[in-house]
């Protein structure tokens, strides 16, 4: 009588785990996320556009003679005060973009003279894209105001030097009104600058004054906003500063030409011929 092997089921089981072609069907596994978890987005940086697609005139021209004066008087007397040195650029009437929303928007912002410290200012810019210039903004922005301004200057504009540039003083001036005001950032918010007894304000960015000037530039006689170093010395245009410099040589020339004419007179009243 044959014998017959019969297995146990145990080793069934292991006989077809081993069989080729066989897969192991397994449980699918669930992780146990803590009650108190917190999921956060994950943030997808923007894309920045290239710089030949990003405008920079909007065709809207400036307010007044004036505003466009008082732009190239800002401009050209803190170049003449830095001299030769050109790690700064000092722009006006300029875009400056700051995102890719931004441009998608056409939210565009340009102060109407702004200030950036400690960048290679030896060439010119269209506009001011801050992703190619590693991220720097305005250290000090100027905005000068208008009837159809003033109010987007006082609230929107200075919401955002404070919230986004990051901008560490911010002034704007009326040249209608007079109004003047300043302000430093502290903790991303602006706080009001006191005037010194002159109503000059201190701009701690560029350590100078900012303050009102009665006078004459490029034609026009108008009450300009100026910069003055710490000893109270107005800052000057190359020009004025040429000026300056003929005018102080020709007191020279004048006084040594009286002291001169004093000698002659003084050696004739002791009988002295001078020839």
């Amino acid at each position: 009588m044959a014998v017959q092997n019969v297995d146990s089921p145990t080793t069934t089981a292991r006989r077809r785990a081993k069989a080729p072609g066989r897969l192991r069907r397994s449980r699918p596994r669930f992780v146990k996320i803590p009650a108190q978890t917190v999921l956060r987005p994950v943030q997808v940086p923007e894309i920045e556009l290239p710089v030949f697609d990003l405008p920079y005139d909007d065709g809207e021209p400036l307010e007044s003679n004036w505003h466009r004066a008082e732009i190239s008087l800002l401009i050209a007397s803190y170049q003449q005060y830095r001299g030769a040195d050109r790690r700064f650029y000092a722009g006006g009437n300029m875009f400056v973009y700051y995102s890719s929303r931004q441009v998608r928007n056409q939210d565009f912002r340009g102060p109407d003279f702004f200030i950036v410290l400690d960048v290679d200012g030896s060439f010119d810019r269209k506009s001011w894209i801050t992703w190619e210039e590693n991220g720097r903004y305005p250290n000090v922005i100027i905005e000068l105001m208008s009837a159809t301004t003033a109010e987007e200057d006082r609230t929107t504009k200075k919401q955002l030097y404070a919230e986004v540039f990051g901008t560490l003083n911010y002034f704007y001036f009326d040249p209608e009104t007079q109004e003047f005001r300043g302000f430093r950032l502290v903790n991303r918010a602006y706080e009001a600058l006191t005037p010194n007894e002159q109503g000059r304000l201190w701009c701690e960015a560029l350590s100078l004054w900012l303050g009102t000037w009665r006078g004459e530039y490029q034609g026009q006689t108008h009450l300009w906003l100026r910069f003055y170093d710490e000893t109270g010395k107005l800052v000057f245009t190359t020009e004025e500063a040429a000026q300056q410099q003929t005018e102080v040589e020709r007191q020279r020339a004048e006084q040594a030409e009286a002291e001169l004419a004093r000698l002659h007179a003084r050696l004739l009243s002791m009988g002295i011929d001078p020839e």
